[in-house]
């Protein structure tokens, strides 16, 4: 395996993990900021508040977008076990 090969493989491993993920963190952070701006205006500290919703969107997030995600995994590891005699040489 040559150092250019290395790069682009770790190159699309991170796109894929990268793209992946993004629904998900996406979703909680912009839930997380809506929850602190809600506590900073009404000044309610109670910390099961920033946490219930956070769970919530991220389990619906998971539900929405989980079959997307499982596809793109399944494509990229067939295109890495397609390659491994390649990336193995």
């Amino acid at each position: 395996m040559s150092l250019d090969q290395a790069i682009t493989l770790v190159e699309q491993m991170l796109k894929t993990a990268l793209i992946v993920g993004a629904p998900v963190l996406a979703t909680a952070f912009f839930v997380g900021l809506l929850v602190s701006i809600f506590q900073a205006a009404t000044q309610i500290h109670e910390m099961t508040l920033t946490f219930i919703p956070k769970i919530v969107a991220t389990v619906v997030a998971l539900i929405i977008f989980g079959s997307w995600m499982f596809v793109v995994l399944t494509d990229y590891f067939k295109t890495v076990f397609l390659n491994i005699n390649q990336i193995i040489k």
